[in-house]
């Protein structure tokens, strides 16, 4: 057995209540992993064009409020 399937199997086998815990935990992990690649993405530059047109596109007129 994979240790993918090992989790998987682990995880069908939880009660209720333990999921509702593992699923908080595991929407936590992935919103760290995802802060952690953006910081990544931004400290690099790798959002620096995207940045660049958005301020463009404020600066001509033709940003709406959100």
């Amino acid at each position: 057995m994979s240790r993918l399937e090992h989790i998987e199997k682990s995880v069908t086998e939880l009660s209720a209540d333990e999921l509702a815990e593992f699923a908080r935990w595991f929407e936590d992990l992935q919103a760290k992993r995802w802060d952690e690649r953006f910081e990544a993405d931004a400290t690099s530059g790798k959002l620096d064009a995207l940045a660049d047109a958005a301020l463009s596109e404020l600066s001509a007129g033709q940003a709406r409020p959100l």
